[in-house]
């Protein structure tokens, strides 16, 4: 069994607390399901969020939706200039028995223009 790193990103309407919840939960479960990764496989989860998401912890989303006992540790991202607003990224450490090329990363929404090679 390896280790790999599982990457991800979201875009969020506004920065309201049930849209940062919403859309990291449906990041979250995309990227488990895509990866075929059970929550006993996962090492740990860290979020970055941009400068203007401040108003929810990304990783309520993760014990939202039964990740609670994973170490997660949340991060602000730091403030490029005229980077994408309002993104949460998630490198997600997991033991999974396959390739690197095998991983599957998931962008979704806005965020998929921060990896058109990787975004599914």
């Amino acid at each position: 069994m390896r280790v790999r790193g599982i990457r991800g990103a979201t875009q969020i309407d506004t920065d309201n607390p049930e849209q940062i919840v919403d859309s990291v939960s449906e990041l979250l479960t995309q990227m488990l399901a895509v990866n075929q990764i059970e929550v006993e496989d996962l090492i740990s989860i860290i979020f970055t969020s941009t400068p203007d998401l401040a108003s929810e912890f990304p990783a309520v989303a993760a014990r939202k939706i039964g990740l609670g006992n994973v170490p997660l540790l949340c991060s602000v991202e730091i403030n490029v200039p005229n980077s994408l607003p309002r993104v949460v990224r998630v490198l997600i450490h997991a033991h999974l028995d396959r390739q690197l090329t095998e991983v599957k990363h998931v962008y979704l929404k806005g965020a998929s223009v921060l990896r058109k090679d990787l975004a599914q």
